[in-house]
């Protein structure tokens, strides 16, 4: 499987994977989904360019021939941080190990593109199974927690009002 920077010609079936990986009934046939907790959009079109268009930001896709198979959005947040945030493996692929190879990916990248030497994300903490993923991972909870945008429905559509994010964090470096 083949990873790369997402360009524009890769928006409309970018969107289309994240849709089906995050929310509805698709969502469901795999176990990363936020379907229980959000209704309504994940991301939009517009969204996804915006991050494209960021110096500061990059898409990277995972290809299955000429289907895109999962993503993750990388940003350079500082000198020596990343932020890794979208991480989308297609319903039907998860649990085959895409989603490692992904994260592994994504820490090369920051590593050789911005010399990061931490990479944080966060997760919304209602959702356990996502989270011992990424600590068997290395990620590790940082005891910080922010607040999810209830009313933004760039974000969806909250099923709950309790909803918040707790941030992990890994220390990486080159090599």
């Amino acid at each position: 499987m083949m990873i790369r920077p997402a360009g524009e010609q890769d928006i409309a079936a970018l969107h289309s994977l994240v849709e089906s990986a995050y929310r509805g009934d698709s969502a469901k046939r795999g176990w990363t989904h936020e379907a229980d907790l959000l209704g309504g959009q994940r991301t939009d079109l517009a969204a996804l360019q915006e991050m494209m268009a960021d110096e500061n930001q990059v898409i990277l896709l995972a290809m299955d021939g000429p289907d895109i198979a999962g993503c993750v959005q990388l940003m350079h947040v500082s000198e020596g941080l990343a932020y890794l945030g979208l991480l989308t493996v297609d319903p039907d692929r998860q649990a085959g190990g895409l989603g490692k190879k992904l994260l592994d990916g994504s820490e090369h990248y920051v590593v050789e593109n911005w010399q990061a030497r931490a990479i944080e994300m966060t997760v919304i903490r209602q959702r356990g199974d996502l989270i011992a993923y990424y600590e068997r991972r290395g990620y590790a909870l940082t005891g910080e927690r922010r607040p999810f945008p209830l009313d933004d429905p760039r974000y969806g559509l909250p099923k709950t009002q309790e909803l918040e994010f707790v941030v992990l964090r890994k220390e990486i470096r080159a090599g």
